[in-house]
């Protein structure tokens, strides 16, 4: 369709892009300023907890600084309704209240066919409602109260009965004056090939309507009342309307009740999706009657970032959980993956809503899988690990799942927890490493919990080690994708660096003149600030001039260190813990040498006022530290235990 010039102006002059966006997403106040219109959100395009999503409502045209998503209202009603450019234009006209253009004639024609199709199956659907409540449908009608549904909940979700007949609906639309050929383009009839007059495709069934995204009646969805019927579920067959592999059953409402703070449900079936709607999960969908397709899965990123899988918990369930985590692999984005929620073994989401109750199910979504783990359970099931030859199986199997991923970063990001897995599965006593097992000891006698040493507390020179990486990579962000891994691989101490370098890798494929400023846009400029004028970064000489090879060395030598004193905080650790088992020598010989590690990771020239202490391996050691060290090993060990040797 054509649009006249000056109509899409007129449109944009007509609309407030800020009451476009914000029936999508919740606008962060501080950064805001309404008056101006200048607003700030999490992006409703990918998973953030900072506010890096722009509108200006002056200029028509919004932002993303994290994931790069632009545009004017047009682009976002498409994006965000998964409709096509002219029907995100009607939409914005009807809203707005601007009549749209005719169309020419051969379009109109197309849409009056389509308008005269999707009238036919409202007729369908009259007849087949009207059928469930009559004396036919009283079999029916029951069945679904026995499934929790009464009258009422029948009538909103437009449910009927299509009666045993060959010939019942084609009867009563042709009774009506409405041709055979359009009966049969709707999908409601078959043609004999025996040169029989057309029959209805839907007999003994209870009936589902199927709608699009817009609420437009386009299929039907049957299932047998006969236990004995070849197909227990049966939709419509593709017609000009009808895209099986393109719909989802339940789309306008999941759609218009979808938000990032309330979980989005893919389950399996009809009936499954009106159980999670009557209990009041609304934003949920399920796909009609086949695996997810392709199309489906974009259209379901469409409505939410993050939608929650939940399977029968049978071993068809698991095998669909399968095949859609293979499918979804390739196509994941920076924010757009799926969690997973398989069910008890041989209930769907129906049955455990009515044995258990809604909060029963609203505590297996709250424990969803990310799509990782499932990857991660699914190989270690296959490949046993009692050998290194089955180990090195398992190893492939998981490098060849990984590469399949397209995104980089997110490759990258699978990696590292697929290593981190790989570690704790090689080595189980060893529950010390990485960032969400370090710190708690929680084994640790009470004496030692509030331990510097024994908490994995870091020393202000650690922490500038971090402040001095920040500083570099953002000094000159042409490094950083020479240092990404690393980068990647590093743990920051304090919360406020952290989140500086996951807002740095989130911008690591943006031009390297850009980085800064998306990083300062996402995070605040204050938050940079912070970092950036630390007067410890006047003594660093990388920062005082402008000489990459010579700061990427720096970069090299400082993040060695964080990783070698990191992995001396672990030996640590795991050395603390295995006083469950008993101390003994060789365990305060370790204590020692992880001690004094953490110090020649550190290798601090020292001060004035600095008090050292040597250590019998000439190592010298901060005298605060050693005294921290003594009192860690007199609370575990006692006055005159093994300890005292190692003083």
């Amino acid at each position: 369709m054509s649009l006249p010039p000056g109509f899409l102006d007129e449109l944009r002059t007509r609309l407030s892009l800020v009451q476009v966006v914000g029936r999508k997403v919740s606008w962060d106040t501080r950064k805001s300023n309404q008056g101006r219109g200048d607003m700030w959100a999490p992006c409703p395009f990918h998973q953030e907890k900072t506010a890096s999503f722009h509108v200006d409502d002056r200029k028509g045209f919004y932002y993303c600084f994290g994931c790069h998503e632009k545009g004017d209202a047009i682009n976002f009603v498409m994006a965000t309704e998964n409709v096509s450019f002219i029907e995100a234009v009607k939409m914005l006209a009807e809203e707005s209240g601007l009549a749209m253009p005719q169309d020419d004639p051969q379009a109109r024609q197309t849409a009056d066919r389509r308008t005269r199709l999707t009238e036919v199956l409202e007729e369908a659907a009259a007849f087949f409602a009207l059928r469930l409540r009559s004396g036919a449908g009283a079999e029916a009608c029951a069945y679904l109260e026995r499934r929790g549904l009464d009258r009422a909940a029948q009538g909103r979700w437009g449910l009927g009965f299509a009666p045993a007949g060959w010939q019942g609906l084609m009867d009563h639309l042709t009774g009506k004056g409405i041709a055979t050929d359009l009966i049969v383009a709707a999908g409601l009839a078959r043609t004999s090939d025996r040169g029989r007059a057309p029959y209805d495709v839907f007999r003994n069934r209870v009936m589902f309507p199927i709608r699009d995204a817009r609420g437009r009646l386009i299929a039907f969805g049957g299932r047998a009342m006969d236990p004995d019927d070849t197909a227990k579920y049966l939709n419509s067959p593709e017609t000009e309307l009808f895209d099986k592999g393109r719909s989802l059953y339940n789309h306008e409402a999941a759609r218009k009740s979808a938000n990032q703070e309330k979980p989005f449900v893919v389950a399996e079936g009809y009936m499954d999706v009106i159980a999670l709607s009557e209990a009041g999960f609304t934003a949920s969908v399920a796909p009609l009657g086949t695996a997810i397709t392709e199309e489906q899965l974009r259209l379901l990123w469409s409505l939410h970032p993050e939608p929650i899988v939940a399977l029968d918990g049978d071993a068809a369930g698991q095998r669909a959980a399968m095949r859609l985590l293979d499918l979804a692999l390739p196509m994941l984005e920076a924010g757009r993956s799926l969690r997973f929620c398989l069910l008890p073994d041989g209930q769907d989401p129906d049955d455990l809503l009515r044995a258990k109750g809604r909060q029963a199910l609203a505590n297996l979504l709250a424990n969803a899988v990310p799509m990782v783990d499932l990857l991660w359970q699914r190989e270690v099931a296959r490949h046993p690990v009692d050998s290194p030859e089955r180990r090195a199986a398992l190893d492939r199997a998981l490098r060849e799942a990984v590469g399949r991923i397209s995104d980089q970063a997110i490759r990258r990001h699978y990696g590292a927890a697929i290593r981190d897995r790989l570690w704790h599965l090689y080595n189980p006593r060893r529950t010390g490493r990485g960032r969400a097992a370090r710190t708690p000891v929680v084994n640790a006698a009470p004496a030692t919990r509030n331990s510097a040493l024994a908490s994995g507390g870091a020393t202000v020179e650690h922490h500038l080690r971090e402040a001095v990486v920040l500083a570099l990579l953002l000094r000159y962000p042409i490094l950083l994708e020479r240092f990404e891994e690393a980068l990647v691989r590093t743990e920051f101490d304090l919360p406020h660096h952290a989140r500086i370098a996951e807002a740095i890798l989130a911008n690591a494929g943006a031009p390297a003149e850009a980085v800064r400023d998306r990083v300062a846009a996402s995070l605040g400029p204050e938050t940079l600030e912070n970092v950036l004028s630390a007067r410890h970064l006047t003594v660093v000489p990388a920062m005082r001039g402008n000489d990459p090879a010579s700061a990427g060395l720096c970069l090299a030598e400082e993040l060695a260190k964080l990783a070698a004193r990191r992995g001396a905080e672990r030996e640590l650790i795991e050395a603390i813990e295995d006083f469950d088992a008993g101390a003994d020598e060789s365990l305060t010989y370790r204590l020692t040498s992880a001690i004094q590690e953490m110090h020649r990771a550190s290798n601090v020239a020292g001060s004035a006022d600095t008090e050292w202490e040597v250590a019998p391996n000439g190592v010298r050691l901060d005298r605060d530290q050693v005294s921290a060290a003594r009192s860690l090993f007199d609370s575990l060990l006692g006055p005159s235990g093994p300890g005292k040797a190692g003083k």
